[in-house]
């Protein structure tokens, strides 16, 4: 077992490396060079770049995990809004380098049994999270009654579709897009009929007021929207 201090260290510079290089390019010497270990020390801890990288997507599993873990306790609309705009505000550069990373690694799970069951791992946590919050929802009585799985499954189809455009296009069109239909198609019938999505939500993006599920209020009267996810972890 690794030492979790060293772990960090490792697993944040090999995220650092898959950022920058991708993975095509990514190397050992390159994960190493940014720790204070050699190369031949990561590999004492991980025998190859596939071993470095599927503990990394678990690592990120596990951030995931504790940043859930921490808002479990907000209302779901709050909880709701957070993970829509973590998926669709148009991302920084570092998230971009992230993304294509990360598509990188999607395009080897067809060929490559760890990263597939890593990744197969990593859209069930996002799924249960996402159902978790869409079932709290309608018993808070801020969602209508609906099937929070296939709702989650046609969220989540739509973020990754999205994103990927976003990643290998670089156009954000689709990401505002598909923000402004999730707003307008799904969570409109998702939303229980005196429940208003808070205007300041990033990921609605600027543009006219289509959020309200019923006629128009003050914006004044929409809730604060989430605080922005942890990025500590």
């Amino acid at each position: 077992m690794t030492d979790p201090d060293v772990r960090d260290a490792i697993m944040t510079a090999t995220y650092e490396a898959l950022c920058e290089k991708g993975y095509s390019d990514l190397t050992a010497q390159s994960i190493a060079d940014r720790t204070d270990r050699s190369k031949s020390a990561l590999f004492y801890h991980y025998d190859s770049r596939e071993a470095l990288v599927a503990e990394l997507i678990e690592y990120l599993i596990e951030g995931f995990e504790s940043r859930v873990a921490k808002t479990r306790d907000q209302p779901a609309l709050e909880r709701l809004v957070a993970f829509i705009d973590w998926f669709l505000s148009a991302p920084d550069d570092d998230e971009r380098a992230f993304h294509t990373a990360l598509l990188e690694l999607r395009a080897q799970a067809p060929y490559n049994d760890v990263f597939r069951e890593k990744l197969r791992e990593s859209d069930a946590h996002l799924r249960h999270a996402l159902v978790e919050i869409l079932q709290d929802g309608i018993e808070e009585g801020v969602f209508r009654d609906h099937d929070p799985d296939a709702i989650a499954t046609l969220l989540l189809a739509a973020f990754d579709g999205a994103r990927i455009r976003q990643v290998t296009l670089d156009r954000n069109e689709y990401l505002e897009t598909i923000s402004t239909g999730v707003v307008d198609h799904i969570l409109a019938d998702v939303l229980a009929p005196d429940t208003e999505l808070p205007a300041e939500a990033s990921f609605t993006f600027p543009r006219d007021e289509r959020l309200r599920n019923d006629e128009e209020t003050p914006a004044e009267t929409a809730t604060d929207a989430a605080e922005p996810r942890d990025t500590d972890e």
